[in-house]
């Protein structure tokens, strides 16, 4: 399964936000066959939040996205994961 990682700009980075987000996130994967959200990272000096999807495309996360009701300022697909553990 492809994995993805998607870029996000958003006004508002409350922790009320982020619950509401997350509660719907999680409705929303499982009603989608094939989509996995793996985590989400957040940057509230920057204003991002940036997600990791194995989904089988990328419209996939775009129908996601929009029924969360999230932006999507870029999806881009992962080609190689590395790790520090890799390299010991």
């Amino acid at each position: 399964m492809p994995r993805f990682m998607v870029e996000r700009t958003v006004d508002e980075i409350s922790m009320d936000r982020l619950k509401e987000i997350t509660r719907l996130s999680r409705e929303v994967a499982a009603d989608l066959t094939g989509l996995r959200w793996i985590r989400s990272y957040v940057s509230e000096a920057e204003g991002k939040i940036y997600c990791e999807y194995d989904a089988p495309s990328p419209e996939l996360i775009l129908e996601a996205s929009r029924r969360v009701g999230l932006p999507v300022d870029r999806i881009s697909e992962v080609s190689i994961e590395i790790s520090p553990e890799m390299f010991r």
